[in-house]
């Protein structure tokens, strides 16, 4: 099972950062060039614990559903969605926050899996585990400028 580890240093406080990272809107806007929605669930403003959401958006040349619940959460310094129904056979991302001197730590680690037995084995290794680690730095990376500047006071004003 594929498991991807991506550490973000964000000059910023540790609660903006990680209410910006459980913001189901700067999620949107993340992934707005794969046309991502939140369609049932949560659809707007920051999850919360056993809240779930339903994205859907063209990944792989074809419309997916993904459902997540907010399974664990430690107010500032953890928070777990995991998989409840979709593609994968499973999936959980662990979001871990750590403050420092300048800012904040932000660690992902996600596990996923995919069907089709050894065949899913060679797309996870030869495709998949990339494409998902890019999302994920995309993901961070938006979660960074809005944190670091101004911007982020139009999403949690």
């Amino acid at each position: 099972m594929p498991t991807i580890h991506i550490t973000t240093v964000i000059h910023a406080p540790l609660e903006r950062v990680f209410d910006l990272s459980r913001s189901i809107t700067l999620h949107k806007r993340s992934m707005a060039h794969m046309h991502e929605e939140a369609i049932k669930g949560r659809t707007n403003g920051l999850i919360e614990l056993d809240e779930t959401v339903t994205w859907q958006a063209k990944h792989l040349g074809k419309v997916r559903q993904l459902t997540t619940r907010i399974t664990q959460m430690r107010k500032t310094e953890y928070f777990c969605d995991e998989m409840v129904a979709g593609d994968f056979t499973y999936m959980k991302h662990e979001h871990h926050f750590k403050e420092i001197g300048n800012g904040t730590v932000a660690i992902d680690i996600m596990e996923f899996g995919t069907p089709y037995g050894w065949l899913g084995r060679l797309f996870e290794r030869f495709y998949l585990n990339k494409y998902m680690t890019n999302l994920l730095m995309l993901r961070n990376q938006v979660i960074k400028d809005y944190a670091e500047t101004e911007k982020w006071r139009v999403i949690l004003d």
